[in-house]
């Protein structure tokens, strides 16, 4: 046998052994990995453009419906504010959204007109001992008319708006003002990523009675497992915790 044959019979073997030992080269597996990888990462992305098709379908169709049922309503609690103080029926914010962009952020005025100045005194009462967040029991600038509107959170539903444009979803973490998102931390920061929602896991657990830190708790719980069932499940219980008024001041 020629001297090149052996030495291709042995090089063979060797590959072989090669082989056996550490596995075929990547080159050899690539169209293989390479069809698992992009079959994976379509159905990944199938499962979340359907899942989020569906959420804005029931933010659109929600959004809409409570819109046009709760307009007798709306037309109530706006000549209620308005014959209050003849002050403007709604209170304009900036909030934060995700990735921090802001945007207009209408409530039903629940407050009086000055009420932003007379919040510098009212600092060292913070119920929630946070300066990330402010919350106060028998705060003396909401209205008779504000309280009421309060308790059961009908301030809040101009946000509808805000759903439908898209700014907004049903449910998600509350959009915080810009002061408050200026001290996040990191991990504060992680409730940043998500749409921010009109209702959300911490508003049906307690509302203003939760601390800043139990809230961001709760957030992150919910943006580690959303999804549309869980959504129902907290637009289902909003109505419970609304009717009940706890935590809502």
């Amino acid at each position: 046998m020629a001297d090149s044959e052996i030495n291709s019979d042995y090089r063979v073997e060797m590959i072989e052994e090669l082989y056996n030992r550490y596995g075929r080269p990547n080159s050899l597996k690539a169209p293989a990995a390479r069809f698992r990888y992009w079959r994976k990462k379509y159905a990944w992305s199938f499962a979340i453009g359907t899942a989020n098709f569906t959420k804005r379908a029931l933010d659109i169709s929600i959004s809409i419906l409570m819109l046009i049922t709760m307009s007798p309503l709306f037309l109530i609690v706006a000549i209620a504010i308005k014959l209050t103080d003849g002050g403007p029926i709604l209170y304009w914010q900036t909030r934060v959204g995700k990735w921090g962009k802001e945007f207009p952020f209408p409530k039903f005025r629940s407050m009086v007109l000055n009420s932003d100045y007379i919040l510098e005194s009212l600092l060292n009462q913070n119920q929630h001992r946070d300066t990330r967040t402010f919350k106060m029991k028998k705060d003396p600038r909401i209205t008779k008319v504000g309280r009421i509107i309060r308790r059961f959170s009908i301030d809040e539903f101009p946000q509808l708006l805000n759903v439908l444009k898209g700014d907004m979803t049903l449910v998600g973490p509350r959009p915080p003002l810009p002061h408050e998102s200026a001290q996040y931390t990191l991990a504060d920061r992680r409730r940043l990523d998500v749409m921010p929602g009109l209702t959300g896991i911490w508003q049906v657990s307690g509302r203003g009675d939760i601390p800043f830190e139990g809230q961001l708790q709760l957030d992150n719980e919910y943006i580690d497992s959303q999804s549309i069932k869980l959504d129902i499940i907290i637009l289902l219980r909003t109505i419970k915790a609304v009717l009940s008024g706890r935590g809502a001041y």
